[in-house]
């Protein structure tokens, strides 16, 4: 695969993170344009590289938490209708590894949505047929700065 700045969007999805982002500097990560993959393929998907794993060859316990931080974001994003959200909670169940040039991909639902903000996510972090990570966590909608 080619370095982050020159891959390819892979074929039904978009580009999530921006370029000079945290998200893009530890990805690229991308997102299913309409946001509805079929069976088996995730909402957001990153290709493990190099950059990506820890000592021992495998894909950083910190790269996964960040990419299920994100996934979080992504399975809230209807939810959140354009406003901005922070993470205030996120458990991390590591599963399996997940290990060098190959696709690593998240998908779950949102739980529940308060009156107050408070949006309750699920999900797992996989590589074709091996779950990698679960994750659950809290989001909260914030107001934006002006």
């Amino acid at each position: 695969m080619p370095a982050a700045d020159d891959m390819q969007t892979p074929l039904g999805y978009a580009l999530w993170s921006q370029k000079d982002r945290f998200e893009h500097i530890n990805g690229p990560i991308f997102i299913h344009a309409q946001r509805a993959p079929a069976s088996g393929q995730g909402l957001v998907k990153f290709f493990s590289q190099k950059k990506h794993l820890n000592r021992g060859g495998a894909v950083h316990g910190g790269m996964l938490m960040t990419f299920a931080d994100t996934a979080m974001f992504a399975i809230a994003l209807p939810a959140l209708d354009g406003a901005r959200a922070v993470t205030v909670t996120m458990n991390n169940e590591f599963v399996s590894a997940g290990w060098p040039d190959q696709w690593i991909e998240a998908e779950g639902e949102l739980v529940r949505q308060t009156k107050s903000g408070l949006l309750f996510v699920r999900g797992k972090v996989f590589s074709a047929d091996t779950v990698i990570l679960t994750f659950s966590g809290l989001l909260k909608k914030i107001e934006r700065r002006p």
